[in-house]
């Protein structure tokens, strides 16, 4: 499985970055597909997760701002963020898990720059 993130870059303040990751290989129907951030010297955190069944999970600190959508036929997932705050700014990686017979895969991008600032 690979995952091919795009959209990251800078932006002002009060902004909109539209990212987008793309999945090919084995993924099989039933996964979860999202993403997560990382500032220099802290832990990867949540920043929201889709379902295929279109259930979805979204941290507090974004909640409102940003919002996760995928489209199944396509194996995309895509996460538009609105209302850009300096905070925002992380390296934002793609995941992807998936299980079959009892047994768990994880699956993560290579990370996209998002920079917010004046």
């Amino acid at each position: 499985v690979q995952l091919q993130a795009s959209g990251g870059g800078l932006v002002q303040p009060g902004g909109s970055l539209r990212l987008s990751c793309a999945a090919s290989g084995n993924i099989f129907s039933i996964n979860i597909m999202g993403w997560y951030r990382q500032e220099p010297g802290k832990q990867r955190e949540l920043v929201a997760t889709i379902s295929s069944g279109g259930s979805t999970n979204t941290a507090d600190s974004v909640k409102g701002r940003f919002g996760i959508s995928r489209d199944i036929a396509q194996n995309t997932v895509y996460l538009q963020m609105n209302s850009l705050k300096p905070e925002d700014t992380a390296v934002y990686y793609c995941y992807l898990r998936q299980q079959r017979l009892g047994v768990g895969y994880a699956y993560w991008g290579q990370g996209t720059q998002v920079t917010v600032s004046s």
